[in-house]
């Protein structure tokens, strides 16, 4: 038998040759990924939207990387996923919320082929992205070209880098957009809060007639608490207060609403339940029996020293003269709720020199301690019957004390208004 010839022995200058060969490929290949990270940073950096930063990664996965097919899947929110990538020769996504049922366990790079996913098996790998051990990411990665001296493995872990930086973008760009609109929410609601502070009296008066004090708190930035004084003439005042149902802008656009009726029809001299019913009209038409407004509204004549009133629905205010009090509660029903009301009760009470009126929204009232305990109408009676002396400015400031040291710093759940009037 003829001998079988021997492997001839590589010279050492083709093993250089080769090793050099091998190098300059790795070089290459790293360079290439250098590039494609240069450029996905540039994008990123000139404020790219997201389609366009996905098809820049479509495009380094396809032409630098081999990947026959690619489809990337972000979350949006605590309940959405979105499919943002779909390449061509990939089958079409059905029901994401599917496809990310069966992904959501996967934390590291996972053959496709160990899971159940459907037309999913198409592909080779999952890649996914995490963040604080919650999935935000997954890219499916297919049909990868393999090329001499390529390791898959490290073809992975820079797919998965290059996909981290897409999906963090969009996270980044998710959450600049979220504070974004916080800022511009809170602006608004600054400027909602200045032009609320424009709709009731800047300065109440303290005359020899008749001396007004007032506090407000919000429970928010802006709330649905109105009260106003309005000097009619020489000879009448008219005040009165009121709680639009719910909070914030909602509450607080409703309020206003209510403030620029009242002030165009007050002059008008309608009769007081007349004056009611109009309002009760007006804010029937915007709200549609959807909200509705507790209000008190008081006529005082200085000549006459009656007071004329109506409760539509709101705490009771309290008059006290000389030392008895009494309850403002005559009315109808509250304004909003019904196209007509049924009934409109005028109150009419003479009022004597050096009467105090306490007018206040259940903000104060309600006032709950750590137990729940209300702050109640009855300590409001005996604090005014107690300190008959108190200026009207003292009085409110007193009483505010008096509810924070029952309250024991529980925090406040609705709007908080006060009106006091000394008529002398």
């Amino acid at each position: 038998m003829p001998d079988t010839p021997l492997p001839q022995p590589i010279s050492e200058i083709d093993f250089f040759k080769k090793r050099l060969s091998a190098i300059e490929r790795l070089a290459a290949t790293k360079q290439q990924q250098m590039k494609s990270l240069q450029d996905i940073t540039e994008a990123i950096n000139h404020n790219m939207p997201i389609y366009a930063l996905v098809k820049i990664y479509e495009n380094i996965l396809r032409a630098h990387q081999g990947v026959g097919k690619v489809i990337l899947f972000m979350k949006e929110s605590e309940e959405k996923w979105v499919c943002e990538l779909v390449s061509e020769t990939a089958q079409k996504v059905e029901n994401v919320f599917a496809c990310i049922k069966v992904l959501s366990s996967i934390a590291t790079i996972q053959a496709a082929k160990n899971h159940q996913l459907g037309h999913l098996n198409e592909f080779d790998f999952v890649i996914p992205v995490m963040h604080k051990k919650e999935p935000v990411g997954f890219a499916m990665i297919g049909g990868i070209k393999e090329t001499q001296g390529d390791v898959i493995e490290d073809k992975l872990k820079f797919i998965q880098t290059i996909t981290n930086i897409i999906v963090v973008a969009n996270e980044n760009k998710k959450l600049f957009k979220s504070q974004l609109d916080q800022m511009l929410m809170q602006k608004e609601l600054r400027v909602a809060e200045e032009m609320q502070k424009m709709l009731v009296p800047r300065e109440l008066p303290a005359t020899e007639k008749v001396e007004v004090a007032a506090y407000y708190k919000a429970h928010k930035s802006i709330g649905g608490d109105y009260y106003d004084f309005i000097q009619l003439d020489n000879d009448e005042i008219a005040f009165c207060v009121s709680d639009v149902s719910g909070k914030g802008i909602s509450a607080a656009l409703l309020m206003a609403n209510l403030q620029a009726n009242l002030r165009a029809l007050i002059t008008r001299n309608y009769p007081l339940d007349q004056l009611v019913d109009i309002l009760n009209s007006k804010i029937r038409e915007i709200t549609q029996g959807e909200k509705y407004i507790t209000f008190f509204i008081g006529i005082f004549d200085y000549k006459t020293r009656l007071l004329r009133y109506v409760n539509a629905g709101h705490t009771s205010s309290l008059l006290n003269s000389k030392g008895e009090i009494m309850e403002l509660d005559k009315g109808c029903t509250i304004l909003g709720m019904f196209e007509m009301l049924p009934y409109i009760n005028v109150g009419e009470t003479y009022v004597p020199p050096n009467s105090v009126i306490v007018n206040y929204t259940d903000g104060l009232s309600e006032a709950s301690d750590p137990d729940g305990n209300l702050f109640e109408s009855d300590r409001i009676e005996n604090f005014l019957r107690q300190n008959p002396h108190l200026t009207v400015q003292q009085f409110n400031e007193q009483l505010i004390d008096e509810m924070l040291r029952f309250t024991k710093g529980t925090e406040f759940d609705d709007d908080l208004t006060l009106l006091t009037l000394r008529i002398k």
